[in-house]
């Protein structure tokens, strides 16, 4: 999944970007979260000669794959407040600049046709303006796709909890949201998002849940991210050292099956301009059909 440094001072964020962890958290994200960001992007409509941005892009799997898709004639403007992860992927169609969602303004004077953003919305502070600004840099007629967890609505490390590692491994998440909630995470922002969307003015507003029950990538996105998060947790009382030692070791055993929080993917159309621009939209809505199980072949 795209990932970023998303909150707006940098200060509070726990996923750092520039520790050795990043990595292996950005690989394990993409496998897991790009069939359906894809899917859905494809849906959409995305062509060649389209204008995108990628909000908070953190790794190049998704940068890398619309500028394949919108070609030579069209850009991909990719932002994040740590660019170090996705710099490699500038060049002619890729456009790679620092920026910062929740304060600073739309880049190059918007006009996008499509801009897009995963799991970036959930950590910035100043999420309403954050999302307004994504909402004005559409064009008449551009598409806004945010991808947002929400933790609150599948709380479990481990859906069945039948021993002591799953017990563990539900103990942790728990002190984990606690943390997130600590540093002004929403964790119930997903299910908010068609609201949000239709509170910015877009139309044709629709939105969708997946989450993997268990999965290789599962495993090891959330032993990095307990990695990430090891000296907060002790620091804070909400873990000792031996839960979390414990916890690795029995995510390594491979028994252990991991889940993550449902990811909410909401989207919508900028109104066109004139009546005459929004009839010929109606005539033909962007329209996707909900799933909670995407498959990498759809």
């Amino acid at each position: 999944m795209t990932s970023a440094v998303p909150d707006s001072s940098g200060e509070g964020y726990l996923f750092d970007n520039a520790l050795q962890e990043a990595d292996s958290r950005f690989d394990a994200l993409s496998e897991l979260f790009d069939p359906s960001t894809f899917r859905h992007i494809e849906q959409l409509g995305i062509a060649a000669g389209w204008r995108c941005w990628e909000v908070g892009a953190g790794g190049p799997s998704v940068v890398t794959w619309l500028a394949d898709r919108v070609g030579s004639t069209g850009q991909v403007v990719a932002t994040d407040i740590d660019t170090s992860w996705v710099r490699a992927t500038e060049g002619d169609a890729v456009k790679v600049l620092r920026h910062d969602v929740g304060r600073d303004a739309p880049p190059e004077g918007g006009g996008f046709d499509l801009v897009h953003a995963r799991l970036v919305l959930v950590h910035v502070t100043d999420r309403q303006r954050a999302l307004r600004s994504m909402a004005d840099s559409l064009r008449p007629g551009g598409l806004l796709l945010v991808e947002d967890a929400d933790p609150a609505l599948q709380p479990l490390a481990c859906l069945d909890q039948y021993g002591p590692e799953q017990e563990l491994a539900n103990r942790l998440r728990t002190s984990v949201r606690s943390l997130l909630a600590s540093r002004g995470v929403d964790l119930a922002y997903g299910r908010k998002l068609p609201r949000l969307l239709r509170e910015t003015g877009l139309v044709e507003v629709s939105a969708d849940a997946y989450f993997p029950v268990t999965s290789p990538a599962c495993n090891l996105l959330e032993a990095q991210t307990i990695r990430l998060v090891r000296d907060n947790l002790v620091a804070a009382g909400l873990a000792t050292i031996t839960d979390i030692d414990d916890h690795l070791a029995n995510i390594a055993t491979g028994r252990v099956d991991l889940s993550l929080a449902p990811m909410i993917s909401a989207w919508g159309r900028r109104a066109e301009r004139t009546a005459h621009d929004s009839m010929r939209s109606q005539a033909s809505p962007v329209r996707l059909n909900a799933s909670t199980n995407p498959s990498p072949e759809a």
